[in-house]
């Protein structure tokens, strides 16, 4: 049965149906092939998924968001972010990264992060003389930052599938994304020097910059409020997700002062499709998930390689490479939610940490938003370039290599996912 719906699944995906769609056909054709199971059983599986509390996250903070991101505030970071940056060498092109850092303790998703700054960098990097190839690069790559700074969307769904606290994800995902950040900078430092293209002499206005500081203070204070709230035992993390919708409301209305009924309806129209997509993922999932352990598939796989690979480098190595190819073609979330239920016994055969498991797969599935074919993030920023595929490609070398070394140091270097 495992095989049916893995075939089934493939072709489905190749046929360009939506994953969410490709993923319940599949399992339904499945157990309609096998005939041992009754399709209710399809039904019953989706459901129960649903009926989870720390579900409740996605939603929320998807909405917090949408509510931070649509308004003033989003303007108020990118403008900080380029002031603070543009004296730098590849300043405007850093900015992108700053940024993502920025927007990731407010949207947590990498292809909102994407569209959003995008729209905005690519055109004015272009206009100061950046490749269209090259900003797309940057834009797609440190999008994927966001994913790594609190609150993660695919951190949280990882947490629902291995049963891992959503908290300890989210405090050692924070070194990791701050070496990534670190790492892009001086990749744009590097590209900026070697082409010859010189820092703004526009002198910075260290009081409006300033200015700038405090009004994006409490969107940047977001995520470390969040940790503090869990690490403490405040507040659970579906509560903090509510705090957190609460918390942008009060900032929109008394701070910035740009909330109106209009938006506050586009926030939720935006956050309500968002979490209608991810919940089908995750619905249709769960069914897989359960086919494959119902054949047994996760302990006959992670008892196969910890015989055949007795070597736990050379196994994390054969994860690392079996990551980055489903990540091509696979959408992030759909893939954490597949692979986490396979991945997490073999981790726990060979005693590797969960959490440390959960930063390696969402590093790796998240360089393959940027990989060809399919990349999200290539696509989108290749399209707000107004550039080919091709030409993003060839200007996005240096910044994988840099991901991937992020994603080694993760791999063999436990203290670099602290929590």
């Amino acid at each position: 049965m495992s095989l049916i719906v893995i075939l089934a699944f493939v072709v489905l995906m190749i046929l360009a149906i939506p994953v969410g769609h490709a993923l319940v056909i599949a399992a339904t054709g499945a157990i309609l092939w096998s005939g041992a199971i009754p399709v209710m059983a399809v039904a019953q599986t989706m459901f129960q998924e649903t009926q989870s509390f720390p579900m409740l996250t996605l939603p929320f903070f998807m909405l917090a968001g949408a509510l931070m991101m649509g308004g003033r505030l989003g303007q108020e970071l990118l403008h900080f972010a380029s002031e603070g940056m543009k004296r730098w060498r590849g300043g405007e092109l850093s900015t992108t990264v700053v940024a993502s850092v920025a927007f990731g303790g407010v949207s947590g998703s990498a292809v909102a992060n994407a569209s959003a700054l995008g729209s905005i960098l690519i055109p004015w990097q272009k206009s100061r003389g950046y490749p269209a190839g090259l900003a797309a690069a940057n834009n797609a790559t440190s999008a994927v930052i966001d994913i790594l700074i609190p609150p993660s969307i695919p951190l949280i769904l990882y947490a629902l599938v291995s049963g891992t606290s959503i908290a300890d994800l989210f405090v050692a995902g924070i070194l990791p994304g701050l070496l990534m950040a670190g790492g892009f900078i001086a990749t744009c430092w590097w590209i900026a020097r070697r082409r010859g293209f010189m820092p703004s002499t526009e002198p910075v206005d260290r009081r409006a910059l300033l200015r700038l500081a405090i009004k994006s203070t409490p969107a940047i204070a977001l995520p470390i409020l969040i940790l503090i709230g869990m690490r403490m035992g405040f507040a659970t993390p579906t509560e903090m997700a509510v705090l957190a919708v609460v918390y942008s409301i009060l900032l929109s209305l008394f701070l910035y002062r740009d909330l109106d009924w209009a938006r506050f309806r586009e926030a939720m129209i935006q956050a309500g499709i968002a979490t209608g997509i991810v919940m089908l993922v995750i619905m249709g999932s769960a069914v897989i998930a359960w086919i494959l352990t119902f054949d047994q598939v996760p302990m006959k796989f992670a008892e196969w390689v910890a015989t055949n690979l007795e070597n736990k480098f050379l196994i994390l190595i054969a994860l690392n490479i079996l990551m980055l190819i489903v990540g091509m073609p696979l959408d992030l979330p759909p893939a954490v939610m597949l692979l986490g239920p396979i991945f997490v016994p073999l981790a726990a055969a060979i005693g590797l940490d969960p959490v440390q498991l959960g930063l390696i797969m969402v590093i790796n599935l998240g360089m393959g938003l940027y990989t060809p074919p399919i990349g999200t993030t290539l696509f989108i920023s290749s399209s707000i370039a107004r550039t080919s595929m091709g030409e993003t490609v060839k200007e996005l070398w240096p910044f994988f290599t840099v991901a991937l070394i992020v994603l080694l140091a993760i791999t063999y270097i436990p203290a670099l996912t602290i929590y």
